[in-house]
């Protein structure tokens, strides 16, 4: 992705809450970011390679609460011999390897990201990578355009109950390739839900305000679950970094400098 300025947020979308208020311009750096969310596969070779109980990968408090809380997989996932099986909806079967892996914390998220010797995007680098069009230097109000979700664009409204195959949704990719930024998995990002400049609570206080704060990583994008009226490039939701019952998952990045 481009260094340089974007528009970020929003103040003409008619549905955006106060936390996607009001559009601002937002600088970034040049960024490298995975053109899918990280898969199954991809994430079983973290904790083959003894990703859990190794302290190098972790924040002290995320290495603190896996070993207390005994977690070594992803949420609903457990070993049978040489397999990896999952419980999805009440139906054991076996992990897909190719698809996004979901039911991770943003622990889990950025131990993995270490691992691989990159890390989270940040929440303004997720923003930019999916709404920004370098041909027209403008953020747009999806990563295909400013139409709306259509059934070729992202996996929304709980068509399919499973986040798609990684690489899948041609149609709604970004103008520079970047895949599935809309619908499949809440995607971690590395950023604190913190307001925007000039933020005003609407309709109160208590819907944004008090959460502002380090206690909560942002996820953008939405999942397979959200209905399409409520998902834009915009849109910001937020969790504590233990939580794993969402269907959240994540893709990575890193800084361009010296590349």
């Amino acid at each position: 992705m481009p260094g340089g300025p974007f528009l970020m947020g929003t103040s003409t979308e008619p549905w955006a809450l106060d936390n996607e208020r009001p559009a601002h311009r937002r600088e970034v750096a040049p960024f490298f970011i995975d053109t899918t969310p990280v898969t199954n596969g991809a994430y079983q070779a973290f904790i083959e390679d003894g990703g859990y109980t190794d302290p190098r990968w972790w924040a002290p408090e995320g290495y603190d609460h896996v070993r207390r809380h005994s977690v070594t997989a992803p949420l609903f996932w457990r070993r049978d011999g040489g397999q990896w099986l999952r419980r999805r909806f009440g139906v054991t079967e076996a992990v897909p390897p190719d698809e996004p892996v979901v039911h991770v914390s943003w622990y889990e998220a950025d131990a993995y990201a270490r691992w691989a010797g990159r890390r989270l995007p940040t929440e303004a680098e997720w923003e930019k990578a999916a709404r920004y069009d370098p041909a027209g230097d403008r953020s747009m109000r999806y990563p295909w355009g400013d139409d709306d979700p259509a059934p070729e664009h992202a996996n929304l409204g709980q068509r399919h109950l499973r986040p798609a195959p990684a690489g899948s949704y041609p149609a709604g990719e970004s103008p520079l390739g970047v895949r599935q930024l809309i619908g499949d998995v809440w995607e971690w990002t590395a950023s604190d839900f913190l307001p925007y400049p000039g933020f005003r609570a609407f309709p109160y206080r208590e819907y944004s305000e008090v959460f502002f704060g380090p206690e909560y990583k942002v996820l953008r994008g939405g999942s397979f679950a959200v209905d399409p009226v409520a998902c834009r490039g915009t849109f910001r939701n937020w969790d504590y970094p233990i939580r794993r019952q969402i269907f959240s998952g994540f893709r990575t990045a890193r800084s361009a400098e010296g590349a």
